[in-house]
């Protein structure tokens, strides 16, 4: 029984990196759908596409590499777990790496990066973090 889907994906996602797969294939979720978008608006990834295969479906994700040696993705991070979750307010926001990395918030408003937070003026849970 898997307890942190988010974590999994993440984690699905280093390890194709580091085996440097051009693509990963991941069960879908809403919330994973939405860091999916997110990872290819700010760049980090080339695409995603659902996958609509039984009740679940699933989602794969084409990675992003600058070169033939080196990703997109130097760096990816879960925060807030089932057993401790980490929540900020809107004066609160993370910076990652000085503005060059995201973080991804889970707000009242969808699932957001801490740029896209601060122009909104909330804050939520800090799901995770990208560079």
């Amino acid at each position: 029984m898997m307890t942190d889907p988010v974590a999994d994906m993440l984690t699905r996602i280093r390890n194709a990196i580091s085996a440097r797969h051009d693509r990963v294939q991941i069960p879908a979720s809403k919330t994973k759908r939405e860091i999916a978008r997110i990872l290819r608006e700010e760049g980090y990834v080339k695409s995603f596409d659902s996958i609509e295969d039984g009740p679940q479906g699933g989602i794969e994700i084409e990675l992003k590499y600058v070169d033939a040696e080196e990703s997109a993705i130097t760096g990816l991070q879960r925060v807030s777990k089932p057993g401790c979750r980490i929540y900020c307010g809107k004066g609160d926001l993370p910076r990652i790496l000085n503005g060059l990395g995201v973080a991804i918030i889970s707000t009242s408003r969808g699932v957001l990066t801490d740029r896209q937070c601060r122009e909104h003026g909330v804050g939520g849970e800090v799901l995770c973090e990208v560079w």
